[in-house]
């Protein structure tokens, strides 16, 4: 299939483009958009911008809600705006309220701030919105829609591309990607092509209104090469963790379901060590609620999430010298799983370190972004 590619000028390293970072949390979008100078940076929460502070002392932050910023606020003029707005109220693990709930609905904030910036014109040429697959169906596709046609009619073309950590990091985080262009074009393809148009994107894509879709473009990602670890590669030693007694695993995978104590029985009886990854989640089984431990043996992590996601913390499960031990994942080995080194200043505290990476994008998911499409249509530019 033919690639169309219509900028491709080569960025020099005196002038790299500029990128804003709404809803920061820790930076981990400005640290994939390595190749971008990062002017500034957005995010309400506390406890994240003291995170930002730590990682990213040299860039301005701006330590408010969305809603309250004004252009006036922001100085310059940028080439990439990059928004994560919260996702908890369009996650499959949450409530699913929609666009129109509290938290989600800070995109509008967001968007409102684009549109004073395109008043002024200072506009970027080049948006990104990155939220949970959710968002396609959330709303019966009207809140999927409602992001498109605002884009739309701002004169972008649209398109969105729905990508998995998994094809870098051991780690199954499937997010969408919605990209929005105007005065510049990066590499498109004529039609859906895997793994990025995925079956569910093309299905909310049909269910766009006409006046939308003229303004949609499939924008083309190479595929990268094949992921080469897994996730007993980026834990913890056994001796530098702590794991439970023998009455509280007992009692932990006492909670799996036959499907899911079929596959700890595998794994014990294999003989070589199996290490696996598993959630508490709450399932309906004959009219009543119960509390299940799913466990999964292919070498990824669940996806992180965090409490107000709607789910509990991730367990690791591993089978070995006859014994099975069980433990709770730690802040840094989430931090791996999100493509993040050892470098990088945590928060104290397990549980805000779990909740600053469930909330974060995967870095090599952006770089990859970056790199394939985001540069390729700014490098005219430069």
């Amino acid at each position: 299939m033919t690639i169309r590619v219509e900028a491709s000028a080569v960025l020099t390293a005196a002038a790299p483009p500029v990128a804003w970072e709404f809803f920061a949390g820790g930076g981990l979008a400005g640290l994939g958009l390595a190749r971008f100078g990062i002017g500034l940076a957005n995010d309400i929460d506390a406890m994240k911008a003291t995170a930002f502070r730590a990682n990213h002392p040299g860039i301005p932050l701006h330590e408010a809600d969305v809603w309250s910023l004004s252009a006036g606020d922001l100085s310059g003029t940028p080439d990439l705006c990059w928004a994560s707005s919260p996702c908890q109220d369009l996650s499959l693990a949450g409530a699913r309220g929609g666009l129109q709930a509290t938290r989600s609905g800070a995109f509008w904030g967001f968007w409102q701030l684009i549109r004073q910036l395109d008043a002024a014109g200072r506009a970027p040429p080049v948006i990104v919105v990155e939220n949970v697959a959710g968002l396609l169906s959330s709303g019966g596709g009207a809140d999927f829609a409602a992001v498109c046609q605002a884009m739309a009619v701002a004169g972008y073309r649209v398109g969105a591309l729905e990508i998995d950590a998994a094809l870098w990091l051991p780690q199954s985080r499937p997010r969408l990607f919605i990209v929005a262009m105007r005065g510049v074009a990066g590499p498109t393809v004529p039609g859906p092509v895997a793994p990025f148009h995925t079956a569910r994107l093309a299905a909310a894509h049909g269910r766009l209104p006409e006046t939308v879709r003229r303004s949609w473009v499939w924008w083309s990602l190479a595929t990268p090469a094949r992921r080469n670890s897994d996730l007993a590669a980026l834990l913890q030693p056994d001796d530098a963790v702590d794991w439970f007694d023998t009455t509280r695993t007992e009692a932990l995978l006492a909670l799996c379901a036959p499907l899911h104590r079929t596959r700890l029985d595998r794994a014990a009886a294999a003989g070589a060590r199996q290490v696996g990854a598993g959630y508490r989640r709450v399932r309906t089984e004959a009219g009543h609620k119960v509390q299940r431990l799913e466990l999964r043996f292919d070498g990824l992590a669940g996806c992180l999430r965090t409490p107000a996601g709607g789910s509990s913390r991730q367990y690791v499960v591993v089978c070995a010298d006859g014994r099975i031990r069980a433990r709770r994942l730690t802040g840094r080995e989430a931090a791996r799983l999100m493509g993040v080194d050892d470098s990088y200043r945590l928060p104290p505290g397990e549980g805000a370190a779990l909740k600053l990476m469930g909330d974060a994008v995967a870095v090599p998911v952006v770089r990859a972004l970056a790199d394939g499409l985001l540069l390729p249509a700014l490098s005219g530019r430069f």
